[in-house]
């Protein structure tokens, strides 16, 4: 079995295309000055979503998570749209080959992917644009996004749902952040949500105490 046996659409293609043509191909842009424009909307997301916490509670988190899977959801849903799996593709590489995309194409992140078996794989992520700015709790925001893909491939692909775990991250002081996918049997409940929830919590108590 193999990683990256599929492709999938370009999200914000058009945006993409008109980014190429009138800033990447001049000679007097800095393509780094793109990720810093990038940085600084990621900051602003985290600082709104503790903010919101703060003032307003779980009612205001709510708000600003659905917000972020909304927006995950539209851009899985651009990448796989008009997608046809090849016969030759087995679950694993499909799902295996996805996480990449988003990784690589949303992300902007090298990575080094694997498959284990039928029924697993997983990545390390070796940088991460966040990872010199963001705190390890700040990577949570990221992870609404992330839900919102995960879902538009559930929904168009029920047969092909996968749970996602991660096992370390870059901002708390590993070298690469690692992720475990494995296919998800009927009836179980979602890791990554539950995970999410978890997370919630503890960004709400963390919100009181600076009251």
């Amino acid at each position: 079995m193999q990683t990256l046996k599929l492709k999938f659409n370009y999200p914000f293609k058009t945006a993409s295309e008109r980014c190429k043509k009138d800033a990447l191909s001049r000679s007097d842009y800095d393509p780094s000055a793109l990720f810093r424009w990038g940085n600084m909307m990621a900051m602003a997301v985290i600082r709104m979503l503790k903010a919101v916490e703060r003032e307003f509670g779980e009612e205001g988190q709510k708000l600003i998570i659905e917000s972020l899977v909304e927006l995950g959801k539209e851009i899985g849903e651009e990448m796989i749209s008009g997608i046809e799996i090849p016969k030759d593709i087995e679950p694993i590489e499909f799902i295996s080959a996805y996480a990449s995309w988003i990784n690589k194409e949303v992300y902007a992140s090298p990575e080094q992917p694997w498959i284990i078996d039928e029924n697993a794989c997983g990545f390390d992520i070796l940088w991460c644009p966040h990872q010199d700015s963001y705190k390890a709790f700040d990577c949570r925001v990221q992870r609404y996004l992330v839900q919102g893909m995960i879902l538009a491939l559930r929904e168009k692909f029920p047969e092909r749902d996968f749970q996602v775990k991660f096992l370390q991250t870059i901002p708390a002081g590993a070298k690469t952040c690692r992720f475990e996918i494995r296919r998800k049997k009927p009836g179980e409940k979602d890791d990554w949500e539950e995970y999410s929830g978890i997370l919630e919590k503890k960004a709400l108590e963390r919100a009181k105490k600076k009251f």
